[in-house]
């Protein structure tokens, strides 16, 4: 004679943090040999890879119903960084930095709302600052300010993405202008 299967006879709970901010409660009905789960919230986050058709990682990062979230990290398909920075609602926030595929640092700034804002660095192929700009809502919004070695050599103030003036040499952009606008 066979002996009847073991069945829990109670509902188990179970609590997993998925972050700081949640915590999804599990609830597991064992019933003969199936689970059932019952996800009481939605709202979890998880960290994931994603990767390219030849198995190279693509991306990492959190995410949860709402999108991209936290710190996110981009590759090329030959495994350099691509860039990296923080997502808020599948939104980009914060300072970014962005690669070339041979690995050498491109540009880097602040995102406000998915926006470049505020002073963006832009570099040439060594390396070196080739222009920094002072942008709003993804615009050039403020002043450029063009490099060659690392010594500015000239000057651009715009205003909602339309030059409205130019200086070819630092002394007399610095004859008419504050530099604590530079900030």
């Amino acid at each position: 004679m066979e002996s009847a299967p073991n069945r829990c006879p109670f509902p188990i709970l179970l609590l997993k943090k998925s972050s700081l901010k949640t915590v999804q409660l599990l609830l597991l009905l064992f019933l003969g040999s199936s689970i059932s789960t019952i996800h009481i919230s939605d709202v979890s986050k998880e960290y994931v890879r994603n990767y390219y058709g030849n198995g190279t990682l693509k991306s990492e990062g959190w995410l949860d119903v709402q999108g991209k979230q936290d710190y996110w990290k981009f590759y090329y398909e030959n495994g350099e960084v691509m860039q990296m920075g923080h997502f808020n609602n599948n939104l980009k926030r914060g300072y970014w930095y962005f690669y070339t595929s041979n690995g050498i640092l491109e540009k880097e700034g602040h995102f406000i709302d998915g926006k470049m804002n505020l002073w963006w660095l832009f570099y040439d192929v060594n390396g070196q600052i080739d222009h920094k700009c002072q942008l709003k809502n993804g615009q050039k919004n403020g002043y450029c300010l063009k490099y060659d070695h690392e010594e500015i050599t000239s000057a651009e103030k715009y205003r909602n993405g339309t030059k409205i003036k130019e200086w070819f040499d630092f002394d007399s952009f610095r004859k008419e202008n504050k530099l604590s606008d530079l900030r």
